[in-house]
């Protein structure tokens, strides 16, 4: 479930609340009680750390044996 910001109307209090996204963007800060509004936040950052990370990493090994063959071929000029 991803995890939306809130801030509070009355005390601007801001707080963070794990719900579906299916549900209604509503929530009563948990300081005060009053009315809250969702925030538009940017979301989760990545971080990759080590050696390096590709996109054929986690493919079967027919599917890596065809790519490789493909990217040996000559492309035909245009």
């Amino acid at each position: 479930m991803p995890t939306y910001e809130y801030e509070c109307k009355a005390c601007k209090n801001r707080f963070d609340l794990v719900q579906p996204i299916t549900s209604k963007p509503s929530a009563k800060c948990p300081k005060c009680g009053k009315a809250s509004k969702r925030l538009i936040s940017a979301g989760a950052g990545l971080l990759f750390k080590g050696s390096g990370f590709y996109i054929t990493d986690n493919r079967s090994s027919s599917y890596k044996a065809k790519a490789s063959s493909e990217s040996a071929k000559p492309k035909p000029k245009a």
